[in-house]
């Protein structure tokens, strides 16, 4: 397409009609416009390749059979083998899987690993549950998946709910389903068994890499510029700690528990140790005042950063954001109303997919040590993963130069156009 095509804005939509799915097609439908994609691939594209829904019994430790919905999508594997993570969340749904599966899919495109994309979740409420109840109906979903996943078919990893312990009893039940320990089956293990260094700062280091190559095009510099964080887990707290390493002026940060503010800025390592020391909460931290947690993403800050889950920045409060930049650590953070108000005001977004791709980046760097059986240094998987973000973002706003088209856009141009090419190459449908 000739570098003349009109960017046209989502239509604003009123009231929360939107959902996630909703919010990442309105993106695609624009990108696929400016590429000119063809009737066919749109539609490939456009739907995922495998929706598998499960129902999974589980003894609980009362002794009562609770049954449990899952859901894995595979949303596309022409670039290689799927990728994504499980959520464990009372609130997880068929459409939220099926928008993040599709997330992932230009998410890996876009940093040009190869992988394609995939989501999986389970409907439930981690928070309330034993280690036992956890491990039962983690190792009962793997069985129920085990001709899903694979090393070279789908690989999962954690996301809100699971983690490392996660990873171990996945990998472990689908070695015993196979007869043979099969470590590049998950990613985000403990690193006894087969994880990377880096891994577990790697989205917030990709978060940190993202936000200071923006601040460079902007003219703004690091040690003049002030920050809000909403979400203080592992993304946020490591976007966090880094952009404080770096000079930022961290002044403002949420968790599940409030928000909490100092104008001064916020000493992120007192706060993330404050945190570890009282069960994952920054509540009763000293070292900043309580705020209204609504108030945070429309603070007067350079920088905001989203981390926490999908849609908190919409057509309501987009319009009284004060920040020149916003790098989204979350999926899906911003709704597709909230674009055309977020571009008419003139602030630069680096996307979720460009921006928190770095841990996928660096799960890809461990199912490559797994598939090699050998470890890299903490020095080559964060210089790797620094590369392929800078190397990405270039990418990305030189297409967003040449069309007129605010990154977000750019960054699904990239990945559409990638995944589309691909598909030709190798021989159509």
């Amino acid at each position: 397409m000739a570098a003349t095509t009109v960017y046209k804005e989502p239509a604003p939509q009123v009231g929360n009609t939107e959902n996630p799915l909703e919010s990442m097609m309105s993106r695609f439908n624009i990108a696929a416009e400016i590429l000119g994609l063809d009737d066919t691939s749109y539609e490939v594209l456009k739907a995922p390749d495998k929706q598998v829904i499960v129902h999974l019994p589980v003894m609980m430790d009362d002794g009562k059979v609770h049954v449990f919905e899952g859901y894995r999508v595979v949303h596309n594997t022409i670039l290689g083998p799927s990728k994504g993570g499980i959520r464990y969340d009372k609130n997880v749904n068929l459409d939220e899987v099926k928008a993040l599966a599709a997330w992932m899919t230009w998410k890996c495109a876009v940093v040009d690993i190869p992988y394609g994309g995939a989501k999986g979740g389970i409907i439930c409420e981690p928070t309330t549950m034993s280690v036992g109840e956890l491990e039962r109906l983690t190792r009962a979903y793997t069985v129920s998946m085990k001709d899903v996943f694979g090393p070279d078919r789908d690989i999962p990893a954690p996301d809100m709910g699971t983690g490392p312990r996660e990873m171990a009893w996945i990998m472990d039940e689908f070695s015993k389903a196979v007869g043979q320990t099969a470590s590049a089956v998950v990613t985000g293990k403990p690193l006894v068994m087969g994880g990377s260094l880096g891994r577990t700062e790697a989205t917030g280091r990709g978060v940190m890499v993202s936000c200071l190559a923006a601040l460079a095009k902007l003219g703004m510099k690091p040690e003049e510029t002030s920050v809000a964080v909403q979400g203080f887990g592992n993304v946020g707290s490591w976007a966090s700690k880094l952009l404080f390493d770096k000079g930022l002026k961290v002044k403002g940060v949420s968790d599940i528990s409030g928000a909490y503010w100092n104008e001064n800025g916020i000493n992120i390592d007192e706060a993330i140790a404050y945190k570890n020391a009282h069960s994952g909460r920054l509540e009763g931290f000293e070292g900043a005042e309580p705020m209204d947690p609504t108030k945070l993403l429309i603070s007067a800050v350079d920088v905001i950063v989203p981390a926490a889950v999908e849609d908190v920045i919409t057509e309501h409060n987009a319009p009284h954001i004060q920040a020149k930049l916003i790098v989204e650590g979350a999926n899906g953070p911003t709704s597709a109303s909230a674009d055309p108000i977020i571009n008419e005001k003139g602030i630069l977004v680096v996307p979720d997919i460009l921006a928190n791709s770095g841990g996928v980046t660096v799960s890809y760097f461990e199912w490559v040590q797994n598939k090699q059986g050998f470890k890299w240094s903490l020095d080559m998987v964060t210089d790797r993963a620094d590369r392929i973000m800078a190397d990405a973002f270039e990418k990305v706003y030189a297409v967003s130069l040449k069309y007129n088209i605010p990154m977000r856009i750019a960054a699904y141009v990239v990945a559409i156009d990638k995944v589309a090419q691909t598909y030709k190459y190798r021989g159509g449908y």
